[in-house]
């Protein structure tokens, strides 16, 4: 199953997409790569820092979080526990929860996924091993895209189904989820009452 994943980023680009392109290699590596400090696990590790990865989200829609620590500030006031200040909480309690980023692990992804799109163009090598999908042949394939999904772009993971070759038709589906966008494909009520019931049946009518 893959959710929301660039397999080919060329389709639909995003943001996202369009950032990776406008700056080269060697800028990821100077301005976002950073090393843990002292005092903390893993120091001296080049990693991608995860409240840089926060900020960058927030920063792709500003609006809407300010929108929503304003009701949430407002709610505090008037009734701390009615339904939206617990939903809000409990959406950032995870959305905030960002891990650093092993920085080998986050450029080579930016070179090979956002930059050469090399699965996509079939050129993607792993210890001198092309990567080759036609390969797959015994195992079933969903794709689940968001259709208001602003970091992996409509059709960008339904084109794992074109690599895929050697699946059966009856072996794989696609699913967009309408009115869902990036985070709401594995979180929140619309996972929980659309697309997770949707996958559930398609596992267990392939296991």
């Amino acid at each position: 199953t893959l959710m929301g994943g660039p397999i080919d980023a060329r389709r639909s680009p995003t943001a996202v997409n369009r950032f990776a392109l406008e700056h080269p290699y060697a800028w990821f590596a100077s301005n976002v790569i950073h090393r843990v400090p002292h005092g903390h696990p893993g120091v001296g590790r080049a990693v991608y820092p995860g409240f840089l990865q926060l900020g960058a989200f927030v920063m792709m829609n500003p609006v809407r979080h300010l929108g929503s620590y304003r009701d949430y500030w407002f709610d505090q006031l008037n009734d701390p526990t009615c339904e939206r200040a617990v939903a809000h909480e409990k959406f950032y309690d995870e959305y905030c929860a960002v891990l650093d980023m092993d920085a080998a692990y986050y450029l080579d992804t930016v070179r090979d996924v956002f930059q050469e799109f090399a699965l996509a163009k079939g050129t993607w090598r792993i210890a001198g091993q092309l990567v080759r999908p036609s390969d797959i042949t015994t195992t079933a394939l969903f794709t689940i895209e968001g259709a208001l999904d602003d970091i992996s772009g409509p059709g960008q993971t339904e084109a794992a189904h074109g690599l895929c070759t050697g699946i059966a038709d009856a072996r794989r589906r696609h699913h967009v989820a309408a009115d869902c966008g990036h985070y709401g494909i594995f979180s929140g009520r619309r996972w929980r009452e659309s697309i997770y019931p949707e996958l559930r049946d398609f596992i267990r009518s392939h296991a």
